[in-house]
């Protein structure tokens, strides 16, 4: 089975989508590194040294310095399909992402999008 073509996919060629899906409802960039720094342990200057050196989807989760424990409770349905019931690890991490960052386009305070 070939892996899903995501995986190879740069993060940097997705992360102008997120950026511009928060913009268009009023939420910044800053927001945006926030929940992936939320999501993975990197550092501002970390996750900028990822964009810059193009890493794909699957070499940047695995690569995170500190997955966030909590990111389980992120629940619900993205691309149509429930997150819950993803079982293969890095799809899952992808789509806690899209699911993070869809929240943020839907105006929801950053407590509630990052579990506190």
């Amino acid at each position: 089975m070939s892996k899903h073509k995501i995986y190879t996919m740069s993060v940097a060629k997705v992360y102008p989508h997120y950026i511009t899906k928060a913009e268009r409802k009023g939420r910044t960039k800053a927001e945006v590194d926030e929940i992936i720094r939320w999501l993975t342990g990197y550092s501002q200057e970390e996750l900028e040294k990822q964009l810059e050196q193009e890493t794909d989807f699957e070499t940047f989760f695995e690569k995170a310095p500190k997955l966030n424990p909590s990111r389980s409770l992120v629940k619900g349905v993205i691309c149509g399909v429930r997150i819950e019931e993803i079982e293969e690890p890095t799809m899952r991490e992808i789509r806690y992402l899209d699911k993070l960052v869809d929240e943020l386009a839907k105006g929801k305070a950053m407590e509630k999008i990052l579990r506190k």
